[in-house]
């Protein structure tokens, strides 16, 4: 997913804030559910982060065209594991690993259901 990298989102100096990086790969994750006609909130729950690992490797500029690429490392029963990583050209910048974890609209972990889990393998 490219996204520009606008005023709101750098600091006085025009290097984009840390945690803006995290909302680019927040937004990219989103964008593989709606790009495949489906919700990230699900009927019976949703994805919430549990673990996140994050890398910050080169800064990016205000005005930058960025590339967030997204791959599934590790598919369980209630969570599963991305690799995101955040590109200007061929350079990486940014690169987290994220453990999201399933949980139902009561507030507990639950099984991925399977749709999800079918889905969630193409990635």
């Amino acid at each position: 997913m490219q996204i520009r990298v606008y005023y709101e989102d750098t600091d006085v100096g025009g290097v984009v804030y840390h945690s803006n990086y995290l909302n680019f790969c927040e937004r990219a994750r989103s964008q593989l559910f709606f790009d495949a006609g489906r919700s990230p909130i699900l009927d019976a729950g949703h994805f919430v982060a549990k673990h996140i690992e994050a890398d910050y490797l080169k800064s990016a500029k205000f005005g930058d065209v960025l590339d967030v690429k997204t791959t599934l490392v590790e598919l369980k029963k209630a969570s599963f594991t991305l690799l995101q990583q955040v590109f200007r050209g061929e350079e990486a910048l940014f690169r987290m690993r994220i453990v999201l974890v399933y949980i139902n609209f009561s507030g507990n972990v639950s099984k991925i259901p399977e749709s999800e889990k079918i889905f969630l393998s193409s990635l």
